[in-house]
């Protein structure tokens, strides 16, 4: 094939960026149109035949253009942001596109939201799939009309005949259009030219949001479903031994009772499903169950047993974590000026606010359909085929709304559970947790204690620093395949690659064993991480007697992205401005795989004790951005939860289970708590795409304890603590 294009049935095509896979093909039977049809909550598509120019863009010859979504909507913004990409190059308007989310089709890779990646990995693979749509659409209109390509423009979801002014719609081009071939390398617009990406532009998903239009897994229905309300027990581990259902079976509505199976990687949990033909008596009956369980001695599981356990375990080496510099073994010990802190944070839940739901209709020849909210048809596609022992092919996931996701619906433990409940029914099943649910039966961030350790020279530089990592690990608790003797790079992420020069500085990590089921929590292990990290800086910046904006600096003499985001942040903060008595400013930064932000925090003392947040300064670094307002709300958004994870409540365990349960134990801030928020969008262009829903979460904690500190003289290591009682 000639390198400069793609044949019409080629799917699969690497554009070498990331290793990540575009998919370019057309299809103009259609077939398209037929899967996009069958879509609950979607009109079927008009006109005898629907014309896909690539997998991602369907047009009609009514002139209607669909654009398939593959990135889940989670609050963060893609409804909007990744249907710009195609769009900007395709010369159409939002408003004027139909979007769909992707149902798991094989020809479209990184159907999943995860890791700040959905811009980053998709910023020019779908620019390039709107340029190719284009490009075709031209030549369409270039033959038709017996004219140069040059004199043929794309605008406003027309081509454009300037010469003559002839226009034709792409609707009356697609025909011709999805017979050509496919351009790997169509030209794309210069930034200048964007009418979208750059731009504040309306999210198409707020309107639905706030009308009530908007449809999320837990409002999905059908005909002749069933509701299914799960018994699981809170001890982790347990073990099913018998239950009666005499007293559920008398509540109007329920129909019968199912063993239920929960799987979460290598874990098992069983349960106790009641079947009802309303949500409300599965409930009612579920509470009227006589459930007995062997616990296996995981009754005897507390939170305090196990911090203490951490703690003991700080002691050992650990694993060495690659990037150490220099020898701090021999710096420490000829230092004058040596510093030791033990910071601590604990479980935390995801705490979304739609619990997990499912709807699963198990149907002939084992087929299945889900609709459900997930981070994406992929992760389904993935996970789903072994836990339910059916082919890939078999399985179909509608996608909708997610009422947030935060890392949790990376698992799809819950669509699994009410796929086997519908197979045993012979029903369509829709599974609601309850919130109980949702809090007590994790997965949790885990519990991660930092052992710190430094030196500072007698004239205020930094000599040495170490970070060591005790805490369990989440792959551990999910696959058999760990390797104990090997540091878990998640476990440990940021903290050597941080742009700090230190000439001497050790990373390890020890491995603790936990019984309790881990997963992603919104900026993974850098959450909990950076609290230690760059609080630990601030002690240290506090022993050379130094400012902790300038102590930093003084570690980036040179040129980083750190060391630019910082000294933007001065001024952004007015950091060198002095501040009222009792109050104190904070900073902090901290850069990993998702990117870079930093903030500042301002807190006074209240006269009747303890501290008030006042305000928020936080810069985020993008080499690129496509809409400058969900950036600023996905920070802001990220900076309310790292307050709630630094000062409201951890997840604790006695007995086995969960102390907390519901909002009144585990809360939320409250919007008379939240502080005035400035959020700064460095970007300046470049090959440079970073990403945004988590880069903004980690600085929160560290950046609050340190203004705690530097309004009262207290150092803050263990979270979450009480701004009522510092």
């Amino acid at each position: 094939m000639p390198d400069d294009k793609i044949a019409r049935r080629e799917f699969l095509r690497h554009t070498g960026l990331s290793s990540l896979a575009l998919v370019l093909g057309v299809a103009n039977t259609g077939k398209a149109g037929a899967a996009i049809a069958k879509l609950p909550g979607h009109p079927p598509m008009e006109g005898p035949a629907s014309y896909g120019i690539t997998p991602y863009i369907i047009i009609e010859p009514s002139g209607k253009i669909t654009i398939i979504n593959p990135r889940s909507e989670m609050g963060q913004g893609t409804y909007q942001s990744i249907p710009a990409l195609i769009a900007e190059e395709l010369e159409i308007a939002l408003q004027d596109v139909t979007i769909l989310n992707s149902w798991g089709q094989k020809n479209i890779p990184d159907q999943a939201v995860g890791g700040s990646d959905s811009i980053k990995s998709s910023y020019m693979q779908l620019r390039k799939v709107g340029a190719a749509a284009r490009e075709m659409l031209r030549t369409a209109a270039s033959r038709q009309w017996n004219a140069p390509m040059e004199e043929c423009t794309a605008a406003n979801g027309a081509i454009h005949h300037h010469p003559t002014g002839k226009k034709l719609g792409y609707g009356e081009l697609v025909a011709l259009a999805s017979t050509l071939d496919v351009p790997a390398n169509p030209p794309l617009k210069e930034a200048k030219d964007f009418k979208i990406l750059g731009r504040s532009m309306p999210r198409l998903d707020i309107p639905l949001k706030v009308t009530g239009r908007a449809v999320y897994g837990i409002d999905m229905e059908l005909p002749g479903m069933v509701y299914a309300s799960v018994e699981r027990c809170p001890v982790f581990g347990s073990r099913l031994i018998s239950y009666d259902d005499t007293a559920t079976l008398k509540v109007k509505g329920v129909i019968r009772t199912v063993k239920a199976e929960r799987v979460i990687g290598k874990n098992h949990y069983e349960g106790v499903a009641v079947i009802a033909d309303n949500y409300w008596a599965a409930l009612k009956g579920r509470k009227a169950l006589q459930v007995q369980w062997d616990h296996q001695g995981f009754d005897k599981f507390s939170s305090t047993e196990y911090e203490q356990h951490l703690r003991d375990l700080a002691n050992a080496d650990g694993l060495p974590v690659e990037d150490s510099q220099g020898d701090f073994d021999a710096a420490m010990a000829s230092a004058q000026h040596k510093l030791e802190a033990l910071y601590e944070t604990p479980l935390v839940a995801h705490a979304p606010m739609e619990p997990m739901n499912c709807l699963a209709h198990w149907q002939e020849n084992d087929k299945v359909d889900l609709w459900t909210s997930v981070q994406g048809a992929d992760i389904i596609m993935g996970e789903l085929p072994t836990t339910l022992g059916i082919p890939r092919e078999n399985i179909t996931p509608h996608i909708s709304f997610l009422g947030g996701g935060f890392g949790r619906r990376l698992l799809v433990d819950f669509a699994g559970e009410a796929a086997l409940l519908s197979k045993a029914t012979g029903k369509p099943v829709k599974v609601i947790w309850t919130r109980e649910d949702d809090i007590q039966s994790g997965p949790f961030r885990p519990m991660t204690f930092s052992a710190m350790k430094g030196a500072v020279t007698a004239d205020g530089k930094i000599l040495a620093m170490q970070h060591k990592v005790i805490s369990p690990s989440i792959e551990a608790t999910q696959s058999e395949k760990f390797d104990k003797t090997k540091p878990d790079g998640t476990m440990t992420e940021g903290i050597s690659t941080q742009q700090y020069e230190i000439p001497n500085t050790k990373y390890a990590y020890v491995f603790a064993d936990i019984h309790i089921p881990l997963q992603y929590w919104r900026s993974v292990t850098s959450s909990t991480l950076a609290f230690a990290h760059e609080c630990f800086i601030d002690e240290l910046a506090a022993a050379a007697g130094k400012d902790p904006l300038d102590f930093r600096l003084q570690m980036l003499t040179e040129d980083s992205d750190a060391k630019r985001v910082l000294t933007k942040l001065r001024t952004l903060a007015h950091w060198d401005k002095p501040l009222p008595k009792g109050w104190g400013r904070g900073i902090a930064q901290y850069e990993f795989f998702a990117g870079l932000a930093a903030n500042v925090i301002t807190v006074s003392t209240k006269k009747d004790g303890g501290i008030k947040v006042e305000k928020v300064v936080s810069i985020i670094d993008l080499g690129t951005v496509v809409n400058p307002d969900t950036v600023k709300a996905q920070v802001e958004g990220a900076i309310v939860m790292g307050l709630i994870a630094a000062t409201k409540d951890g997840i604790r365990f006695e007995n086995g289970r969960s102390v907390q349960s519901n909002f009144h134990n585990y809360r939320m801030l409250r919007i008379n708590e939240m502080p005035a928020v400035e959020v700064h969008i460095l970007a300046e262009g470049g090959p440079k795409i970073k990403g945004v829903g988590e880069p903004g979460l980690p600085p929160v904690a560290p950046a609050l304890a340190n203004a705690v500190f530097a309004a009262t003289g207290k150092r803050i290591r263990r979270l979450p603590f009480d701004l009522t009682k510092v």
